[in-house]
C-alpha cells in the first residue's frame, strides 16, 4: 500500500529505505542473465558488475569465494553467465545488489540456439527482407568506417580501398569490437556517421574471433539500429564462415574486411582500361 504522507506529515529516510528493502526481498530468488563487465576479488568475496545483454544497464553482484570458485569454467571479464541470485537492498547505505548463489557459464550450444531464435523473430518482422536492401553508391565521396582501435580490419579496408581508388576518403570511428561495451559504442558511432551528410556508405568491420567475441554483432539493439539507418551499411565481420546477425540486416555482406574494400570502390586501373576500350571503339 502507498504511504500516507504529506509535506506536514513526512516520514524519515530510514522508513522509506526499510520499506524499499521489504518490497525487494519479496522478489525471492531469480535467475539473471548478463555479461560480466568488471570483476574484483577482495578477501573472501567477489564483486561483479553484470551488464544486460541488450540495454545499457548493469547491476552489482556480490558472491562468496566458494560460489565463485564452484563455477566452471571460471568466470572472467566479458563472459556471458546466468546467475541464481537473491536481490538485496542495504537500507543503511541505500544501495541495491544481487547476492549470487550459483553462477553458470552460457555454453556455445545454448548461445547458438538463442541466436537462431532471435534470427527467426527478426526475420519474421521483415528486418532481413531483400526488399529493404539498398544499392551502394558507385563511387562514395566519404566512407564511414567503424572498427577496432588500431585494428588489422581498419588497415585492410583502408589500404585495399586506397590501392583500388587512391582518392578514396574515410571517416573512421574506432570502438570496442568485443566485450560488454562494444554494442553501445558501435551504436553511438553508427548514429554519428548516419547523421553526417558527407558519409555515403558505412562499413562495420572486424577480424575473426570466437563466437563469444563476435556476439556484439548479433545483438538485437545493434541489428535494429542498422535497420533504422538512412545510410547503406556494409557488414564485414570475421571470416567467410562467420555469420553474425549483422550480416542479415546489412545492405551488403562482405566475407572479410578485404572483400569489403573491393566492393566499396571501383578499381581505377580497370576503369581506365574500360575508358580506353570505349574510346577505341568510338574511333572506329
Amino acid at each position: 500500500m502507498p504511504l500516507d504522507t504529506s509535506a506536514d506529515s513526512p516520514v524519515p529516510v530510514r522508513t522509506v529505505l526499510q520499506l524499499v528493502g521489504g518490497w525487494i526481498s519479496r522478489l525471492g530468488r531469480v535467475w539473471v542473465e548478463g555479461q560480466i563487465a568488471e570483476l574484483a576479488v577482495r578477501g573472501g568475496a567477489v564483486f561483479l558488475t553484470l551488464r544486460d545483454p541488450v540495454a545499457a544497464v548493469s547491476v552489482r553482484v556480490i558472491c562468496s569465494r566458494p560460489v565463485f570458485d564452484a563455477a566452471e569454467p571460471p568466470p572472467a571479464d566479458g563472459a556471458r553467465v546466468v546467475i541464481l541470485a537473491r536481490p538485496d537492498f542495504n537500507a543503511n547505505r541505500g544501495s541495491f545488489a544481487l547476492t549470487a548463489l550459483e553462477i553458470r557459464a552460457v555454453g556455445v550450444g545454448e548461445l547458438l540456439a538463442r541466436l537462431e531464435r532471435l534470427r527467426r523473430r527478426l526475420a519474421a518482422e521483415g528486418l532481413f527482407s531483400p526488399e529493404r536492401k539498398r544499392a551502394l553508391p558507385f563511387l562514395p565521396g566519404v566512407i564511414g568506417l567503424i572498427c577496432g582501435r588500431d585494428s588489422a580490419a581498419q588497415r585492410d579496408v583502408q589500404e585495399n580501398a586506397g590501392r583500388r581508388w587512391p582518392a578514396v576518403r574515410f571517416r573512421v570511428e574506432q570502438t570496442a569490437v568485443q566485450g560488454p561495451y562494444a554494442v553501445e559504442e558501435i551504436i553511438d558511432a553508427l548514429r554519428r556517421l548516419d547523421e553526417d551528410p558527407e558519409v555515403d556508405v558505412i562499413v562495420i568491420a572486424r577480424g575473426g574471433g570466437s563466437l563469444e567475441d563476435l556476439l556484439p554483432f548479433s545483438d538485437e539493439a545493434l541489428v535494429r539500429a542498422v535497420a533504422a539507418c538512412r545510410t547503406p551499411v556494409v557488414s564485414a565481420i570475421g571470416h567467410e564462415q562467420d555469420t553474425p546477425l549483422l550480416d542479415y540486416v546489412a545492405d551488403l555482406r562482405a566475407s572479410t574486411p578485404t572483400d569489403a574494400a573491393k566492393r566499396l570502390v571501383p578499381d581505377v586501373a580497370e576503369q581506365a582500361a574500360l575508358i580506353t576500350q570505349l574510346r577505341d571503339r568510338a574511333r572506329r
